[in-house]
């Protein structure tokens, strides 16, 4: 998402949001909780310095975890794991 988009759905100026970016501005609790609605991230996901896990990395941590089930296990996870999907697709909108 454009630092653009992100500004117009929070509610906020497009150079506001590039003053939080680079740090330039204090953040208000407000603005923190719609930036971090808005990118579906926990707000400590945005004040944190440790990197975020690729998606690959995820992936993997994904498939390991399948492969810890019983083959007859595994349609129930698959079933787990389809609803969460539409979960999340429906959250986003």
């Amino acid at each position: 998402m454009s630092q653009e988009a992100l500004a117009g759905k929070v509610g906020i100026s497009v150079t506001h949001m590039s003053h939080i970016e680079t740090g330039n501005t204090k953040l208000s609790l407000p603005v923190l909780s719609k930036i971090a609605e808005e990118l579906s991230v926990g707000a400590d996901a945005l004040l944190s310095d440790e990197p975020r896990p690729d998606k690959s990395t995820l992936s993997l941590e994904v498939r390991e975890i399948l492969d810890s089930f019983e083959v007859d296990e595994l349609p129930v996870a698959i079933e787990v794991l389809r609803a969460l999907r539409d979960a999340m697709a429906k959250r986003r909108g």
